[in-house]
């Protein structure tokens, strides 16, 4: 298992993310920024534990981020 987590606060929405890894992130229609699919809030830090199974996607989404404010565990 590892665990992904967006500060989705600093998401200037360049969509990167939801380019590379699809099946974890989509873009908000209210405010345009990123949104961790199926993800705890926990002050601002939006986490979400998957099976390796995404690990590849997530990993490329979390280098293309310009912001940085992908983290993987």
């Amino acid at each position: 298992m590892i665990a992904i987590t967006l500060q989705r606060q600093k998401c200037i929405g360049c969509n990167y993310c939801v380019e590379l890894c699809p099946e974890l992130f989509r873009m908000s229609k209210k405010d345009g920024k990123s949104v961790l699919l199926k993800s705890v809030d926990k002050k601002g830090f939006y986490t979400v534990r998957v099976n390796d199974l995404f690990s590849d996607s997530s990993k490329a989404a979390a280098e293309a981020c310009p912001v940085k404010i992908i983290s993987i565990r």
